[in-house]
């Protein structure tokens, strides 16, 4: 029987159910019946099959996802409705964040660029969305007894999502969520009578001390119970100032914390039907639900922003090195086949999938710093602060000097002349929040892994064809010049906020900035020499023998005379 619910979760369910009729227009909520005729039933559960075993899978289940607030929660939600609309009811764990209770954090989400696609054909989906007030961080993972119970007695598949996933999180913080928060889930499972897949979401990159990852659970770089412990008694300041010695070869606490949460899973899952799904960098949308679409500014994302509006010119990176990048749709439908295969395939142990393109289709940083310039030029930005330009550096040394005199100089030269005019400075800000989000991304641009596969390849072939085309994860036929465009257009679009109609503007004004840009050039040449003839004698000299061989060239030049 169903547990009663509380007064809280009546409102977020209203809530729910007002959002869908917004979607569809403000048309009532069909009525709810007790059973369905049998006709209906049988109908549905043939055209499911028939749409796919994995569509077919899903039909009547209950889901619990954590972390659908998240990049890749809110394509996994999105994509759960739209390819599996016989799914019953998807649970989702929020917690109240910078003041929005969850109510606020529910609204935010359905509207969301991401559901433009089910609001418009299908919004009825929306209700079938429920939120449950929790926090991953807290004992019993802040749930509430009511639906604890809930979720107990009704849920069969969970997708566990949710981690910090900034490189620099505080130990303590990254501990919490990405350890402990996973210990709490695992022992809420062992719980849920139905459960038949917990798919765990880990990263490729955390056994980054290996240059060859295999799809198996490593040895962790420490005991996590010992770590749990530390970070609990110990003083936040001490804890920080011992973070690099703790977490070892590894290059920060997101990694670290990755792998010992891997090794929890494998300590306490017990009998439980896990699988683990570790992504390389997980980038803009290929194909769905909108090709190009991103919510936030991590990674790449975030270096084609600030090359795209002129402000990031030189980044240190290898350009030789392969850049293991991943659309998020495809590491969603890899999770989705993954939940299908641990539920029905019922392996006795714990598989992992190493969801990466390094191996099948790989794109080099050349490829990304060359293309991705390409198209900033061809769609640039609204109101580029400077003409997009610069390179990839190899040198530490090259990089600090391209820092201080491209990026840090010009700031602060713009904040000097923001301040003297009566306006607030802000680049220099700017800038050293931007070097701050750069610097974390050096340890994956200067270093390359050999990551295999073989588990990804084996679950392919085992999709039916029509589940291929729903859930395909297949990375080969993946046109990196085509998605890097989608790419770029899709910053401009969903980050920047920049509507398409404001091109024509854009490309005046890049045009513009293009000859500022030379002008710059040129008259910092001039100066440069100019200073370097006043100071050198040596200089004088070889100007005036460079003069003098011109023109005398120029006078043993015949001229054609009438």
């Amino acid at each position: 029987m169903k547990a009663p619910e509380s007064p809280s979760q009546v409102q977020l369910r209203r809530a729910m159910t007002e959002a869908g009729r917004a979607g569809s227009g403000g048309s009532p909520a069909p009525a709810t019946t007790t059973a369905a005729a049998p006709p209906a039933a049988a109908a549905a559960t043939t055209a499911a099959a028939a749409a796919g075993p994995i569509r077919g899978f899903f039909r009547d289940r209950c889901i619990l996802v954590t972390g659908a607030t998240g990049f890749m929660g809110k394509v996994l939600v999105e994509k759960l409705l739209r390819s599996c609309p016989e799914i019953k009811t998807i649970y989702l764990l929020v917690r109240p964040k910078r003041g929005n209770d969850v109510r606020t954090r529910i609204e935010e989400l359905l509207n969301a660029s991401v559901f433009d696609i089910l609001r418009k054909d299908s919004p009825e989906a929306l209700r079938k969305l429920v939120p449950i007030c929790g926090d991953i961080t807290l004992p019993e993972l802040g749930i509430s007894a009511a639906d604890r119970r809930l979720l107990v007695e009704s849920v069969s598949i969970v997708f566990h999502s949710a981690a910090t996933v900034k490189f620099d999180e505080a130990l303590k913080l990254s501990v919490a969520m990405n350890i402990v928060g996973t210990k709490r889930l695992v022992q809420l499972c062992h719980k849920m009578a139905k459960l038949e897949a917990l798919v765990h979401v880990s990263t490729a990159y955390c056994n980054c001390n290996r240059e060859e990852v295999s799809e198996l659970v490593y040895p962790p770089p420490a005991d996590p119970e010992k770590i749990i412990q530390c970070v609990e008694w110990m003083d936040e300041d001490l804890l920080d100032s011992i973070t690099p010695k703790l977490i070892g070869n590894r290059p920060n606490t997101y990694t670290f914390t990755k792998a010992l949460a891997e090794h929890v899973l494998v300590e306490q899952s017990g009998s439980l039907p896990v699988a683990i799904v570790r992504p390389s960098i997980v980038t803009a949308a290929w194909k769905e639900p909108i090709p190009g679409w991103v919510d936030n500014l991590n990674g790449p994302t975030g270096m084609i922003a600030g090359a795209g509006k002129g402000v990031l010119r030189t980044i240190l990176c290898h350009r030789d090195l392969v850049a293991d990048l991943v659309p998020v749709d495809v590491a969603i439908n890899l999770m989705i086949s993954v939940a299908w295969h641990t539920a029905t395939a019922r392996p006795n142990n714990i598989i992992v999938y190493n969801c990466t393109s390094g191996s099948v289709n790989p794109i080099r940083w050349r490829d990304v710093e060359h293309l991705g310039y390409r198209y900033l030029l061809k769609n640039p930005y609204n109101d580029v602060l400077w003409y997009p330009g610069g390179s990839f550096k190899s040198s530490r040394l090259v990089n600090t000097a391209c820092i201080l005199a491209f990026h840090l100089a010009p700031a602060y030269l713009v904040d000097f002349l923001a301040t003297i005019s009566g306006k607030k400075p802000i680049m220099v800000r700017v800038q050293k929040k931007l070097q701050r989000a750069v610097s974390c991304l050096e340890f994956f641009t200067t270093h390359e892994w050999r990551f295999a596969n073989d588990n990804v390849c084996r679950l392919l072939d085992r999709l039916s064809p029509q589940d291929r085309k729903t859930f395909d994860f297949d990375l080969v036929p993946l046109d990196w010049e085509d998605y890097l465009e989608k790419y770029v257009l899709g910053t401009r679009r969903f980050i920047l906020k920049e509507d398409p109609a404001t091109f024509p503007a854009a490309r005046r004004h890049l045009k513009k900035m293009y000859w500022i840009h030379k002008a710059t050039q040129l008259l910092t040449v001039v100066l440069f020499w100019r200073a370097l003839m006043l100071r050198s004698e040596t200089a004088r000299s070889m100007w005036y023998a460079l003069f003098g061989m011109i023109m005398r060239l120029a006078r043993m030049i015949p001229l054609n005379r009438p």
